[in-house]
């Protein structure tokens, strides 16, 4: 794939869960761009290593998107540093527990919740804040294609991304007419440390392929694409939209 060409230069980018997997591939590609990308996340080491890995023009803060302290502290951090944030992406998730939803304790299911759900609405929060006086900016959320059709096994985190998928869509309405736009994307399996996770050896990958019509995996690149494309001016008439990049899963 020849990734497309777009013109990020002297734009402040925000990655909420951006120090792995698919946002991690789309810190890549904003910084190529010429953005300023701030990527954020749990965890110091990693997060650290992964900003000095990626190089000049890409910075880590230390968040947990589950946290309003933290949130409200990422958004002002950045300002403070960069000024105005152009594209904030809420993409930091947790896969949960795999299993039958009556056999989930309470303490996974709160988590998901919190990370996958709550964590995008405070993501969001401070974000739309802070674009409201700047006259505006792009805010894109990952949900999945869990989030369109329902995957068993997995209830904690297909009822999460539904919730994405309905909090995008208010906040589209809410904010139509104040030069913010909010769209998310759905993808459908990636090849990441999370899809590793969820399924932990109980589906092999091959399976998983075989499930989609294009009989593949997604690659994090390819989504990280679809997130440039949203954020930039080719979509500067698109709000409330749920992009879904699936391989045809969720129209088979």
């Amino acid at each position: 794939m020849t990734p497309a060409v777009f013109d990020f230069s002297g734009q402040t980018v925000l990655i909420v869960g951006g120090t792995s997997g698919i946002g991690n591939a789309a810190a890549v590609r904003f910084a190529a761009s010429g953005a300023r990308v701030v990527i954020a996340g749990p965890d110091d080491v990693q997060g650290s290593a992964v900003a000095a890995e990626l190089g000049a023009g890409v910075e880590f803060v230390k968040a947990d998107a589950a946290s309003a302290r933290d949130m409200a502290g990422l958004v002002a951090t950045t300002v403070q540093r960069h000024g105005r944030i152009a594209v904030a992406i809420n993409n930091a998730g947790i896969e949960g527990p795999f299993g039958p939803l009556q056999d989930l304790d309470e303490a996974d299911f709160d988590r998901v919740i919190a990370i996958n759900l709550k964590g995008i609405w405070l993501g969001m929060k401070y974000q739309i804040n802070h674009m409201l006086a700047k006259g505006g900016g792009c805010i894109i959320n990952t949900s999945s294609s869990a989030g369109i059709n329902a995957i068993p096994m997995v209830a904690a985190y297909s009822a999460s991304k539904h919730g994405v998928v309905g909090l995008t869509r208010a906040a589209a309405l809410e904010l139509a007419a104040s030069g913010i736009r909010v769209n998310a994307i759905a993808p459908g399996p990636v090849h990441t440390a999370l899809l590793e996770r969820m399924v932990d050896g109980a589906i092999p990958l091959s399976d998983i392929a075989a499930q989609v019509p294009m009989r593949r995996i997604a690659s994090a690149d390819e989504i990280a694409e679809a997130m440039l494309w949203l954020a930039s001016d080719g979509s500067s008439f698109m709000t409330g939209h749920i992009m879904v990049l699936d391989g045809g899963m969720t129209v088979a």
